[in-house]
């Protein structure tokens, strides 16, 4: 399957720490999911009867881990191509015994038409994705029209998108192109509870970075 000309995402460092690359080398084959263009069957990786739910994008897993922690009977595939996030994801869920994660190391774009069945996800976390503030690179942002066209029949009826952003313009834009589309309800919601703040939203709430929690459902 051929990858998007146009990334959602800048290839950060791959300068993967030692650490990072021993954990990779012994946990993968407990916790990764290699890439195959076959939908996955979720039922047989998660046997429990909690929710399913993808997190785009994770960086260091640090969201990752605690919201899957307190909510050990839901599943989560994580999904990231930046392989000291998945070796530190990787060391955190040995560190913690969780065993209600899975990490695909690929883009999202390629792996929900190739590996997600239709209507088998309960939700999918967005967390700070890269806002791509100058307006050249706007068409590389993640949430457009043609996303939602791909996430939606993935996700069960009823099902969410949950997103959080510190970048306000990137909000509104977010805003604009759901209220735009037919196929989810929803808006500005406040930040949960089981969403925890990590380094990096505490590194923008430094820099006085309003942050913005959106919720969307999906319309039978």
């Amino acid at each position: 399957m051929d990858r998007p000309s146009k990334r959602s995402y800048k290839i950060r460092s791959s300068r993967i720490t030692s650490g990072q690359q021993a954990a990779k080398d012994r946990l993968w084959p407990h916790h990764g999911i290699e890439f195959a263009e076959e939908m996955l069957d979720l039922g047989k990786i998660f046997p429990s009867a909690g929710r399913t739910i993808m997190e785009i994008g994770f960086g260091m897993g640090e969201a990752t881990v605690l919201i899957a922690e307190n909510s050990p009977n839901d599943s989560f595939i994580a999904v990231d191509l930046h392989p000291p996030g998945v070796g530190k994801l990787l060391a955190r869920i040995e560190e913690l015994g969780i065993g209600n994660i899975r990490i695909i190391e690929e883009d999202v774009h390629v792996v929900l038409p190739a590996m997600i069945a239709d209507k088998s996800l309960d939700g999918i976390h967005l967390f700070f994705p890269d806002p791509w503030p100058k307006v050249k690179h706007h068409k590389r942002r993640i949430v457009t029209d043609g996303f939602l066209q791909m996430v939606a029949p993935k996700l069960k009826d009823g099902g969410f998108i949950h997103i959080a952003t510190d970048w306000v313009p990137y909000a509104r834009w977010i805003e604009d192109i759901f209220s735009k589309s037919d196929l989810f309800t929803g808006g500005v919601v406040t930040k949960p509870e089981w969403r925890p703040v990590t380094r990096f939203e505490d590194q923008g709430i430094d820099k006085d970075h309003r942050v913005t929690d959106l919720r969307y459902t999906k319309n039978n």
